[in-house]
């Protein structure tokens, strides 16, 4: 199955787990690129682009297991992406194999500058493989999505011939890539004109556009395609990506609802019509961009629009005094249609778990008995120590409790600290290794949170250096909720780990565990491969 030309809606392609995992430090665990999809699907999304099944095993297993578990019948489309080359498309078409629709989406560079650095090849020979790779997917799959990489610098009488024939040769969604983030929006505006002038079969398929960040112009130019014509767009939650991200769908999908009556009459529409321009349930975007941000590690900037936690705040008197007497004067969308909640009920230590349980749900959180249990018993700790817990306190604890734990990975079992500025910083740390042994070091440090590394470090003895730290307060107040983010670098990767506590350090062991425990992952797996090769171990020091 493929996606018909839909002139009269936008198609959202959400590649958050391909070209949003791009992003330094995002690499995410094959159970956790599951969770996103299973939320990608709650929020509605048509395509899931969910990985580059030949880029390596995580991948290709990943592609799958999302294919097995979220592609089916009456989910959304599953898309792997491959370079125009057939073992790319042989392992897309495989990781794909379960899904009820699939989609391959093979890409090969077209402008010059590509050509001559990149691909040292002639443009006759990439009219040539494009169209023999675009027939090739299309003997495992029926739909077939072709890139011309960098179009927004490519020739365009070259450009307009290479989609012709990938179009001829199967081709059933062309999608324009700004892969550079070069253009502004005249310039998207006249590129996307000038394929549908000038490509003579361009209304046989879906035209999509995928934009980077890297002027800052990535929705503006998405929202500019769709004006001209464009019926996908390419987009990631947070607009997370290479380099400076990409067109974030949540900005996308919000600006064409608040601004439905511009959009409609390029849909044909009467400008008072009311009927959805997307598929997406905008209740389910704030918890989507939260998943994303804890599982990436990547934070979502205060300033961000629609997801930012000050997106709907107000500091001016003049604002405030305007949003209380008519929220509209200052507000162009209410906070509930992203899925925050106004509701002023509030938890304490004396709240029971029935009424923990319906305020998780009005949150749009539906745990397992299992999951509800631990972040109860988190909840009554936390609530042991605060007057009072908002909405933004219980978001943080169930990301905490209900994150994506690595199998037997190291567990903190005790944290203790002593600092002051006449004591040296100290800290103590038990941890639990993966065989369930149970050791005890200290060590001092510069501050609490230098000793408390040091302490964990060499007690896991995993090599790594501290690269980011960052601390974000959820709400107001001192007793206030803070949680940590933090990076590590081992060789060349990089692995984030996020954690929640109204202990600052005690919220940065954590962090650092998760962390470490994503590293020791995936040293395990390098560990395999190795014994599946017959070589040494590459965890030998660990346990």
């Amino acid at each position: 199955m493929s996606i018909r030309p839909q002139p009269d809606r936008v198609i959202i392609f959400d590649t958050t787990l391909r070209d949003g995992e791009q992003s330094p430090g995002a690499t995410l665990l094959v159970e956790e690129k599951l969770a996103i999809a299973h939320q990608l699907a709650l929020l509605g999304v048509d395509v899931i682009e969910a990985g580059f099944a030949v880029a390596s095993p995580g991948d290709f297993e990943a592609v799958r297991t999302i294919a097995q578990q979220v592609g089916v019948s009456g989910g959304p489309i599953i898309c792997s992406l491959a370079r125009a080359i057939r073992q790319d498309i042989q392992a897309a078409a495989e990781a794909l194999q379960s899904a009820a629709h699939r989609r391959i989406h093979t890409f090969l560079s077209t402008s010059d500058i590509h050509l001559k650095y990149q691909l040292k090849k002639s443009r006759s020979e990439v009219v040539a493989i494009a169209e023999e790779m675009v027939a090739y997917a299309k003997s495992f799959v029926e739909d077939v999505e072709f890139s011309p990489m960098d179009a927004s610098r490519t020739d365009p009488e070259f450009l307009y011939q290479v989609l012709e024939r990938v179009i001829a040769a199967g081709a059933t969604t062309i999608n324009i890539p700004d892969t550079v983030g070069y253009c502004t929006p005249k310039d998207m505006a006249a590129l996307i004109q000038g394929v549908q002038e000038n490509v003579p079969n361009i209304n046989q398929v879906i035209l999509s556009v995928h934009t980077q960040n890297d002027l800052g112009l990535a929705t503006a130019n998405a929202l500019t395609a769709i004006e001209n014509g464009v019926r996908q767009v390419e987009c990631t939650v947070n607009g997370i990506g290479e380099r400076a991200g990409n067109a974030a769908l949540e900005e996308i999908v919000m600006a064409l609802q608040v601004r439905k009556p511009h959009f409609n009459p390029y849909f044909g529409r009467p400008v008072d019509s009311d009927a959805p321009l997307t598929n997406i349930k905008t209740q389910e975007i704030y918890k989507t961009s939260c998943l994303v941000s804890q599982f990436t590690g990547i934070v979502v900037q205060p300033n961000k629009a629609i997801v930012g936690a000050n997106a709907f705040a107000h500091e001016s008197g003049i604002h405030q005094d305007g949003v209380l007497k008519h929220r509209q004067t200052y507000e162009i969308m209410e906070a509930a249609d992203i899925g925050l909640s106004e509701n002023s009920i509030i938890l304490g230590k004396h709240s029971g778990r029935n009424a923990f349980r319906t305020r998780l749900q009005e949150l749009g959180f539906e745990l397992s008995e299992a999951d509800l249990n631990k972040a109860f018993m988190r909840f009554k700790e936390i609530a042991d120590k605060k007057k009072e817990m908002s909405d933004w306190d219980l978001e943080a604890i169930v990301r905490d409790e209900t994150q994506i734990q690595v199998d037997k990975g190291f567990q903190l079992e005790h944290v203790q600290v002593t600092c002051g500025d006449c004591t040296c910083p100290t800290a103590t740390i038990t941890v639990v290794t993966p065989n369930g042994e149970i050791f005890t070091d200290a060590a001092v440090g510069t501050g609490p949170v230098d000793a408390v590394y040091k302490a964990i470090n060499r007690l896991v003895q995993i090599p790594n250096q501290l690269i980011e730290f960052s601390v974000q307060s959820v709400t107001g107040g001192i007793d206030a909720l803070g949680t940590v983010t933090i990076r590590l670098r081992h060789e060349e990767r990089i692995f984030s780990g996020q954690a929640s506590d109204t202990d600052i350090v005690v919220a940065a062991a954590y962090a650092h565990m998760n962390a470490l425990n994503r590293l020791y992952r995936y040293l395990q797996r390098q560990t395999e491969k190795s014994h599946a090769s017959g070589s040494a171990s590459v965890l030998n020091f660990l346990i």
